[in-house]
């Protein structure tokens, strides 16, 4: 009898996406070719927790995001320092020694992590994924060589990240993370049912630098901007840095129906000489993250809240910044 796999990944995120794609491929080579897969977006939202009605009836897998300790999740696969919810889920997850869930905050990407475990751990190679997880790596890790290659969407890889980020069809993800998995990003980007909302979106894309430059500002190395008032949940987070290459942190707020998301970012094209980490300073909010992008989300009507942190936020990185 087939198994059933319900996957559940970091939503409107390459590496999400990317993630769900990696694994799924594995599961279908070395754990059930017949194997019938779903797939269900997850977003961070303000005061999370996992209700059992995200799990499926057979076996369930969470990929990029945080932990889980329901007894329903048999895979996890995350390489986020803030991993997990709360140190009760933490110490489930290390007390439970399973051989099915990993967790790994020096990989830059989680598709990057899955591809290794699943090769040295499971004796899974998938070389024609390497181009897959070659981009993941170098867009969820920010390994652009410049601001401009990084907003300018001149790839194939960048501009399916704006649909991934952008698009609010769940159906179009999954059928991309099915294609994902046995085709080129090219190919994927070529198909009609990706090319015609790209158009789209890569028009407002370009709109969207525009409003960055009207509302964005930057002082003492730290950009500020404040994007709630516009549909702009899904904006490039590399604009910034476009706009202000001498920044080195970034400090923006957006909002969408499902939270207000202050948004935490260093400058890859000119780091500070000291790190400050992020997701400790995210997760002092609510938040977290890497130690050089991060986040914290609240709820829709807690916008001024939101604001009234990033300004702190920005002070903060000012301050360390000035030492």
């Amino acid at each position: 009898m087939s198994k059933s796999l319900r996957v559940l990944y970091h939503d409107h995120c390459f590496d999400g996406v990317s993630s769900a794609a990696v694994f799924s491929r594995f599961y279908k080579d070395k754990i059930d070719p017949s194997a019938t897969i779903e797939y269900q977006g997850l977003t961070h939202k303000a005061g999370q927790q996992f209700s059992d009605d995200l799990f499926g009836a057979g076996e369930n897998a969470i990929v990029d995001f945080k932990y889980s300790p329901s007894s329903q999740l048999t895979w996890w696969f995350d390489h986020h320092e803030s991993a997990f919810l709360s140190t009760a889920d933490e110490a489930h997850f290390r007390s439970e020694h399973s051989a099915q869930k990993f967790h790994d905050p020096d990989f830059r990407s989680c598709t990057k992590y899955i591809a290794t475990v699943v090769r040295d751990v499971f004796q899974c190679s998938m070389p024609d994924l390497d181009e897959l997880v070659h981009w993941a790596d170098i867009i969820d890790g920010a390994q652009f060589p410049s601001a401009q290659s990084a907003v300018e969407l001149k790839e194939p890889a960048m501009r399916l990240m704006l649909v991934i980020e952008a698009a609010h069809d769940s159906g179009l993800i999954h059928k991309i993370i099915r294609d994902m998995q046995h085709r080129t990003l090219a190919q994927i980007l070529e198909d009609p049912q990706v090319h015609t909302p790209f158009e789209t979106l890569f028009k407002r894309h370009l709109e969207s630098i525009d409003i960055m430059r009207g509302v964005t500002g930057c002082k003492d190395g730290v950009i500020e901007f404040d994007v709630s008032a516009y549909d702009l949940d899904g904006y490039n987070k590399f604009i910034p840095y476009y706009l202000f290459p001498e920044s080195v942190y970034s400090v923006g707020v957006s909002r969408s129906p499902s939270r207000s998301k202050i948004s935490v970012g260093t400058n890859p094209w000119n780091p500070p000489k000291h790190q400050y980490n992020l997701a400790k300073l995210c997760a002092q909010y609510g938040g977290g993250g890497h130690a050089v992008v991060a986040a914290i989300s609240m709820k829709t009507d807690e916008l001024s809240n939101a604001r009234s942190a990033a300004r702190e936020i920005a002070q903060k990185l000012q301050n360390d910044l000035r030492q």
